[in-house]
Protein backbone atom coordinates (compact mmCIF):
# COMPACT_ATOMS: atom_id res chain seq x y z
CA UNK A 1 0.00 0.00 0.00
CA UNK A 2 1.18 3.55 -1.27
CA UNK A 3 0.83 6.38 1.29
CA UNK A 4 0.70 9.92 0.12
CA UNK A 5 3.31 11.80 1.42
CA UNK A 6 1.80 15.67 2.53
CA UNK A 7 2.54 18.73 0.28
CA UNK A 8 5.66 20.34 2.17
CA UNK A 9 3.92 23.95 1.20
CA UNK A 10 1.40 22.90 2.75
CA UNK A 11 2.69 21.36 5.23
CA UNK A 12 4.87 24.29 6.06
CA UNK A 13 1.96 26.92 6.09
CA UNK A 14 0.27 24.18 8.79
CA UNK A 15 2.98 24.54 11.01
CA UNK A 16 3.52 28.26 10.78
CA UNK A 17 -0.47 28.35 11.62
CA UNK A 18 0.07 26.15 14.27
CA UNK A 19 3.22 27.60 15.97
CA UNK A 20 1.50 31.10 15.50
CA UNK A 21 -1.15 29.61 18.59
CA UNK A 22 1.61 28.84 20.84
CA UNK A 23 4.37 31.04 19.81
CA UNK A 24 5.13 34.91 19.00
CA UNK A 25 6.44 35.46 15.76
CA UNK A 26 10.64 36.30 16.48
CA UNK A 27 11.24 39.64 15.77
CA UNK A 28 14.66 40.36 14.30
CA UNK A 29 16.68 41.63 16.75
CA UNK A 30 18.53 45.03 16.35
CA UNK A 31 21.93 45.97 17.30
CA UNK A 32 22.15 47.39 21.09
CA UNK A 33 19.28 46.35 21.66
CA UNK A 34 17.96 43.04 23.44
CA UNK A 35 20.29 39.98 25.35
CA UNK A 36 23.99 40.36 24.35
CA UNK A 37 24.79 36.89 25.35
CA UNK A 38 27.16 35.03 23.51
CA UNK A 39 27.61 32.08 25.94
CA UNK A 40 28.83 29.06 24.85
CA UNK A 41 27.80 27.28 27.87
CA UNK A 42 24.73 28.25 30.42
CA UNK A 43 25.74 29.96 33.39
CA UNK A 44 22.40 29.07 35.21
CA UNK A 45 21.60 28.53 38.64
CA UNK A 46 20.05 24.92 40.06
CA UNK A 47 16.52 27.30 40.09
CA UNK A 48 17.01 28.81 36.48
CA UNK A 49 18.08 25.60 34.88
CA UNK A 50 14.88 23.81 36.58
CA UNK A 51 12.62 26.52 34.97
CA UNK A 52 13.96 26.34 32.06
CA UNK A 53 13.95 22.96 31.22
CA UNK A 54 10.01 23.25 32.23
CA UNK A 55 9.31 25.70 30.16
CA UNK A 56 10.87 23.84 26.83
CA UNK A 57 9.05 20.68 27.95
CA UNK A 58 5.87 22.18 28.18
CA UNK A 59 6.47 23.53 24.55
CA UNK A 60 7.70 19.70 23.69
CA UNK A 61 4.78 18.44 24.95
CA UNK A 62 2.67 20.57 23.24
CA UNK A 63 4.25 20.09 19.94
CA UNK A 64 4.04 16.14 20.34
CA UNK A 65 0.61 16.11 21.35
CA UNK A 66 -0.53 18.40 18.25
CA UNK A 67 1.26 15.88 15.93
CA UNK A 68 4.12 18.33 15.44
CA UNK A 69 6.79 15.98 17.44
CA UNK A 70 8.84 13.13 16.56
CA UNK A 71 7.91 13.48 12.74
CA UNK A 72 9.92 10.47 11.46
CA UNK A 73 9.17 8.14 13.94
CA UNK A 74 7.36 5.51 13.31
CA UNK A 75 3.09 5.68 14.88
CA UNK A 76 3.97 3.64 17.79
CA UNK A 77 6.03 5.78 19.19
CA UNK A 78 4.21 8.70 18.50
CA UNK A 79 5.03 9.65 15.62
CA UNK A 80 3.99 10.54 11.79
CA UNK A 81 6.31 8.32 10.02
CA UNK A 82 7.31 11.03 7.45
CA UNK A 83 11.08 11.47 5.57
CA UNK A 84 13.47 13.46 7.25
CA UNK A 85 12.81 16.31 4.87
CA UNK A 86 9.55 17.53 6.60
CA UNK A 87 11.80 17.38 10.17
CA UNK A 88 14.03 19.86 8.33
CA UNK A 89 11.06 21.77 6.89
CA UNK A 90 9.56 22.16 10.11
CA UNK A 91 12.48 23.36 11.66
CA UNK A 92 12.89 25.60 9.39
CA UNK A 93 9.76 27.35 9.82
CA UNK A 94 10.12 26.89 13.86
CA UNK A 95 12.98 29.25 13.47
CA UNK A 96 10.46 32.03 13.06
CA UNK A 97 8.69 32.21 16.14
CA UNK A 98 10.42 32.62 19.60
CA UNK A 99 9.72 28.94 20.96
CA UNK A 100 12.02 28.36 24.27
CA UNK A 101 15.53 27.15 23.39
CA UNK A 102 16.19 23.54 23.25
CA UNK A 103 19.03 22.79 25.25
CA UNK A 104 21.56 20.41 25.20
CA UNK A 105 19.86 17.87 27.10
CA UNK A 106 17.02 17.84 24.94
CA UNK A 107 18.77 16.62 21.57
CA UNK A 108 20.20 14.01 24.35
CA UNK A 109 17.07 12.92 25.56
CA UNK A 110 15.28 13.32 21.91
CA UNK A 111 17.99 12.86 19.40
CA UNK A 112 20.26 10.21 21.16
CA UNK A 113 18.81 8.65 24.05
CA UNK A 114 15.63 7.76 22.72
CA UNK A 115 16.77 6.16 19.49
CA UNK A 116 19.44 4.33 21.04
CA UNK A 117 16.41 2.34 23.55
CA UNK A 118 14.29 1.88 20.26
CA UNK A 119 17.32 -0.66 18.87
CA UNK A 120 18.93 -2.05 21.84
CA UNK A 121 16.06 -1.77 24.45
CA UNK A 122 13.63 -4.93 25.33
CA UNK A 123 9.83 -4.34 24.18
CA UNK A 124 9.40 -3.12 27.49
CA UNK A 125 11.75 -0.69 27.93
CA UNK A 126 10.47 0.55 24.71
CA UNK A 127 7.05 0.99 25.46
CA UNK A 128 8.47 2.87 28.60
CA UNK A 129 10.61 5.13 27.95
CA UNK A 130 10.91 5.98 23.88
CA UNK A 131 7.83 7.43 23.44
CA UNK A 132 8.17 9.34 27.22
CA UNK A 133 11.22 10.68 26.08
CA UNK A 134 9.67 11.89 22.93
CA UNK A 135 7.40 13.67 24.84
CA UNK A 136 9.87 14.90 27.62
CA UNK A 137 7.75 13.22 29.80
CA UNK A 138 11.29 12.02 30.61
CA UNK A 139 14.75 13.47 30.56
CA UNK A 140 17.87 12.02 29.67
CA UNK A 141 21.55 12.67 30.27
CA UNK A 142 24.87 11.07 29.86
CA UNK A 143 26.97 9.42 32.37
CA UNK A 144 30.02 8.20 29.47
CA UNK A 145 32.83 10.41 30.76
CA UNK A 146 35.44 9.44 33.13
CA UNK A 147 38.46 11.53 34.40
CA UNK A 148 40.55 8.25 33.83
CA UNK A 149 39.30 7.56 30.54
CA UNK A 150 39.93 10.60 28.59
CA UNK A 151 38.50 10.21 25.19
CA UNK A 152 38.78 6.53 24.82
CA UNK A 153 35.21 5.76 26.14
CA UNK A 154 36.28 1.74 26.27
CA UNK A 155 38.69 2.67 29.42
CA UNK A 156 35.52 3.55 31.42
CA UNK A 157 35.96 1.92 35.04
CA UNK A 158 32.44 2.53 36.71
CA UNK A 159 31.98 -1.25 37.31
CA UNK A 160 28.51 -3.11 37.58
CA UNK A 161 28.84 -5.97 39.22
CA UNK A 162 26.04 -8.83 39.02
CA UNK A 163 24.64 -10.44 41.96
CA UNK A 164 22.63 -13.49 42.66
CA UNK A 165 19.42 -12.33 42.78
CA UNK A 166 19.31 -10.67 39.44
CA UNK A 167 20.54 -7.11 40.75
CA UNK A 168 23.35 -4.97 39.39
CA UNK A 169 25.46 -2.87 41.59
CA UNK A 170 26.77 0.15 39.92
CA UNK A 171 30.18 1.78 41.53
CA UNK A 172 32.37 4.55 39.78
CA UNK A 173 32.66 8.27 38.67
CA UNK A 174 31.21 9.94 35.93
CA UNK A 175 32.04 13.65 34.81
CA UNK A 176 31.13 16.42 32.28
CA UNK A 177 27.67 15.53 32.60
CA UNK A 178 25.18 18.07 31.19
CA UNK A 179 21.70 18.17 32.69
CA UNK A 180 22.71 16.15 35.37
CA UNK A 181 20.75 18.22 38.05
CA UNK A 182 17.00 17.90 35.97
CA UNK A 183 18.04 14.72 34.11
CA UNK A 184 15.14 11.69 35.50
CA UNK A 185 17.42 8.74 33.64
CA UNK A 186 20.83 8.84 33.19
CA UNK A 187 22.61 6.93 30.31
CA UNK A 188 25.45 5.10 31.72
CA UNK A 189 28.64 2.95 30.16
CA UNK A 190 30.22 0.48 33.04
CA UNK A 191 32.77 -2.10 33.12
CA UNK A 192 30.81 -5.18 33.79
CA UNK A 193 34.16 -7.68 32.85
CA UNK A 194 37.22 -6.44 33.87
CA UNK A 195 38.71 -9.40 32.01
CA UNK A 196 37.68 -9.21 29.08
CA UNK A 197 39.24 -6.70 26.00
CA UNK A 198 38.34 -3.77 27.12
CA UNK A 199 35.74 -3.19 24.26
CA UNK A 200 34.51 -6.63 25.05
CA UNK A 201 33.48 -6.00 28.98
CA UNK A 202 31.71 -3.17 28.54
CA UNK A 203 27.70 -3.18 29.49
CA UNK A 204 25.11 0.06 29.41
CA UNK A 205 22.66 0.81 32.15
CA UNK A 206 19.58 3.18 32.16
CA UNK A 207 20.27 4.93 35.89
CA UNK A 208 17.20 6.42 37.41
CA UNK A 209 18.73 9.69 38.61
CA UNK A 210 16.84 9.50 41.95
CA UNK A 211 18.47 6.34 42.94
CA UNK A 212 20.25 6.02 46.23
CA UNK A 213 23.44 6.45 45.79
CA UNK A 214 23.28 9.07 43.31
CA UNK A 215 25.30 12.03 44.26
CA UNK A 216 25.19 14.99 41.63
CA UNK A 217 28.14 17.87 41.95
CA UNK A 218 28.02 20.64 39.65
CA UNK A 219 31.60 21.84 37.98
CA UNK A 220 32.91 25.37 38.17
CA UNK A 221 33.64 26.54 34.67
CA UNK A 222 36.13 29.29 33.65
CA UNK A 223 33.12 31.53 32.66
CA UNK A 224 31.58 31.35 36.41
CA UNK A 225 28.69 29.27 35.61
CA UNK A 226 28.04 25.55 36.14
CA UNK A 227 26.46 23.70 32.53
CA UNK A 228 28.24 20.53 34.13
CA UNK A 229 28.56 18.19 36.59
CA UNK A 230 30.06 15.55 38.18
CA UNK A 231 27.98 12.14 38.73
CA UNK A 232 29.28 9.61 41.61
CA UNK A 233 27.64 6.22 41.94
CA UNK A 234 28.30 4.16 45.58
CA UNK A 235 26.47 1.10 45.54
CA UNK A 236 23.78 2.21 43.12
CA UNK A 237 21.67 -1.53 43.04
CA UNK A 238 19.68 -1.18 40.04
CA UNK A 239 16.96 -4.53 39.00
CA UNK A 240 18.17 -6.39 35.35
CA UNK A 241 15.53 -4.47 34.11
CA UNK A 242 17.85 -1.14 33.80
CA UNK A 243 20.37 -3.13 31.50
CA UNK A 244 20.24 -1.67 27.82
CA UNK A 245 21.18 -4.42 25.58
CA UNK A 246 23.22 -7.29 26.11
CA UNK A 247 25.41 -8.27 28.99
CA UNK A 248 29.11 -7.09 27.24
CA UNK A 249 27.32 -4.91 23.68
CA UNK A 250 27.98 -2.05 25.91
CA UNK A 251 30.72 -0.57 23.23
CA UNK A 252 28.18 -1.28 20.50
CA UNK A 253 25.09 0.57 22.53
CA UNK A 254 27.47 3.36 23.01
CA UNK A 255 28.15 3.93 19.59
CA UNK A 256 24.80 4.39 18.60
CA UNK A 257 24.61 6.85 21.07
CA UNK A 258 27.89 8.53 19.48
CA UNK A 259 26.96 8.49 16.37
CA UNK A 260 23.68 10.50 16.60
CA UNK A 261 25.98 13.13 18.81
CA UNK A 262 28.14 13.82 16.20
CA UNK A 263 25.28 14.91 13.82
CA UNK A 264 23.77 17.32 16.15
CA UNK A 265 27.09 19.76 16.08
CA UNK A 266 26.64 21.12 12.09
CA UNK A 267 25.14 24.53 12.85
CA UNK A 268 27.51 24.85 15.93
CA UNK A 269 28.52 28.38 16.69
CA UNK A 270 27.20 29.92 13.45
CA UNK A 271 24.67 32.36 15.65
CA UNK A 272 27.52 33.33 17.55
CA UNK A 273 30.00 34.00 14.37
CA UNK A 274 27.03 35.62 12.50
CA UNK A 275 27.41 38.13 15.42
CA UNK A 276 30.89 38.69 15.71
CA UNK A 277 30.88 39.96 12.07
CA UNK A 278 28.01 42.52 13.52
CA UNK A 279 30.49 43.72 15.83
CA UNK A 280 32.57 44.38 13.34
CA UNK A 281 29.89 46.06 11.62
CA UNK A 282 28.86 48.27 14.04
CA UNK A 283 32.32 49.33 15.52
CA UNK A 284 33.05 53.10 16.17
CA UNK A 285 35.41 53.03 13.53
CA UNK A 286 37.06 51.35 10.83
CA UNK A 287 38.68 48.50 10.46
CA UNK A 288 41.93 47.95 9.78
CA UNK A 289 43.58 45.57 7.11
CA UNK A 290 44.48 42.71 9.66
CA UNK A 291 40.80 43.21 11.08
CA UNK A 292 38.80 43.22 7.54
CA UNK A 293 40.72 39.87 6.55
CA UNK A 294 40.04 38.01 9.69
CA UNK A 295 36.48 38.80 9.48
CA UNK A 296 36.09 38.01 6.07
CA UNK A 297 37.94 34.94 6.71
CA UNK A 298 35.29 34.21 9.30
CA UNK A 299 32.40 34.94 6.92
CA UNK A 300 33.66 32.26 4.33
CA UNK A 301 33.76 29.26 6.78
CA UNK A 302 30.85 30.22 8.27
CA UNK A 303 29.14 29.46 4.94
CA UNK A 304 31.47 26.35 4.43
CA UNK A 305 30.14 25.05 7.32
CA UNK A 306 26.75 25.78 6.16
CA UNK A 307 27.61 23.57 3.58
CA UNK A 308 28.41 20.72 4.96
CA UNK A 309 25.59 21.02 7.41
CA UNK A 310 23.42 20.85 3.85
CA UNK A 311 25.41 17.88 3.06
CA UNK A 312 24.58 16.14 6.11
CA UNK A 313 20.91 17.01 5.79
CA UNK A 314 20.82 16.04 2.56
CA UNK A 315 22.55 12.69 3.31
CA UNK A 316 19.52 12.14 5.83
CA UNK A 317 16.66 13.13 3.66
CA UNK A 318 17.87 10.12 1.00
CA UNK A 319 17.24 7.94 3.97
CA UNK A 320 20.78 6.77 4.84
CA UNK A 321 23.24 7.36 7.39
CA UNK A 322 25.69 10.29 7.41
CA UNK A 323 29.38 9.26 8.24
CA UNK A 324 32.76 10.83 8.06
CA UNK A 325 31.11 13.79 6.47
CA UNK A 326 29.48 14.27 10.54
CA UNK A 327 32.80 14.28 11.85
CA UNK A 328 34.05 16.69 9.21
CA UNK A 329 31.02 18.94 10.39
CA UNK A 330 32.00 18.74 13.78
CA UNK A 331 35.59 19.91 13.20
CA UNK A 332 34.64 23.18 10.83
CA UNK A 333 32.12 23.81 14.14
CA UNK A 334 34.62 23.80 16.21
CA UNK A 335 37.12 26.16 14.18
CA UNK A 336 34.86 28.44 13.66
CA UNK A 337 34.09 28.92 17.66
CA UNK A 338 38.31 29.73 17.78
CA UNK A 339 38.14 31.96 14.79
CA UNK A 340 34.88 33.70 16.44
CA UNK A 341 36.98 34.35 19.53
CA UNK A 342 39.82 35.37 17.46
CA UNK A 343 37.70 37.98 15.71
CA UNK A 344 36.35 39.73 18.73
CA UNK A 345 39.39 39.94 20.78
CA UNK A 346 41.24 41.19 17.68
CA UNK A 347 38.07 43.56 17.60
CA UNK A 348 37.27 44.90 20.92
CA UNK A 349 40.95 44.62 22.61
CA UNK A 350 40.96 45.57 26.63
CA UNK A 351 37.12 46.32 25.97
CA UNK A 352 36.38 42.23 25.80
CA UNK A 353 37.73 42.14 29.21
CA UNK A 354 36.79 45.70 30.70
CA UNK A 355 32.85 45.74 31.67
CA UNK A 356 31.78 48.86 30.68
CA UNK A 357 28.29 48.47 30.31
CA UNK A 358 29.11 48.51 26.53
CA UNK A 359 26.35 46.31 24.67
CA UNK A 360 27.88 43.54 22.69
CA UNK A 361 31.70 44.09 24.39
CA UNK A 362 32.07 42.49 27.61
CA UNK A 363 29.76 39.66 27.11
CA UNK A 364 32.01 38.08 24.67
CA UNK A 365 34.18 36.96 27.60
CA UNK A 366 31.76 34.04 27.80
CA UNK A 367 32.13 32.61 24.23
CA UNK A 368 36.02 33.13 24.50
CA UNK A 369 36.35 31.18 27.71
CA UNK A 370 33.37 28.67 26.54
CA UNK A 371 33.98 27.75 22.97
CA UNK A 372 37.63 25.67 23.75
CA UNK A 373 35.17 23.04 25.66
CA UNK A 374 33.91 22.00 22.30
CA UNK A 375 37.29 20.63 21.26
CA UNK A 376 36.58 17.75 23.91
CA UNK A 377 33.17 17.63 23.89
CA UNK A 378 30.76 15.57 21.04
CA UNK A 379 34.28 13.48 20.48
CA UNK A 380 37.64 15.49 20.73
CA UNK A 381 39.61 16.93 17.46
CA UNK A 382 41.30 14.07 17.10
CA UNK A 383 38.82 11.39 17.27
CA UNK A 384 37.13 13.31 14.27
CA UNK A 385 40.29 13.45 12.83
CA UNK A 386 41.31 9.49 13.32
CA UNK A 387 37.32 9.01 11.57
CA UNK A 388 38.31 11.12 8.64
CA UNK A 389 41.84 9.93 7.93
CA UNK A 390 40.57 6.01 8.55
CA UNK A 391 37.16 6.11 6.59
CA UNK A 392 37.74 8.94 3.91
CA UNK A 393 41.44 8.99 3.39
CA UNK A 394 41.76 5.34 3.74
CA UNK A 395 44.91 5.80 5.65
CA UNK A 396 46.55 3.16 7.52
CA UNK A 397 46.16 3.05 11.22
CA UNK A 398 49.36 3.73 13.24
CA UNK A 399 50.94 0.16 14.39
CA UNK A 400 50.90 -0.57 17.71
CA UNK A 401 54.41 -1.11 19.54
Amino acid sequence: MTTTLPDQATFAAEARAWLGTVASPRSEQRWGEGDDSVAVFENWTANQERAHTDAVSDYEKAKFDAGWGALTWPEQFGGQNLPVAYELAFRTVEEEFDVPRRTEMFSVTQQLVAPTIAQWGTPAQQDRYVRAMLRTDLIACQLFSETEAGSDLAAVRTRAVAHDDGTWVLNGHKVWTSGARVADHGVAVCRTDPDAPKHKGLTVFLVPMDAEGITVRPIRQMTGGSSFNEVYLDDVRLSDEHRLGPVGAGWSVALTVLAAERLDGAGLGLANADRAVELARHLDRPLTELEADRVADLVTRGFVQRIAGMRVAQTMVSGAEPGPEASIGKLLATDTMARTSEVARLLLGPELVADHGAWGRHAWTEHVLGAPGYRIAGGTDEIQHNIIAERVLGLPKEPRL
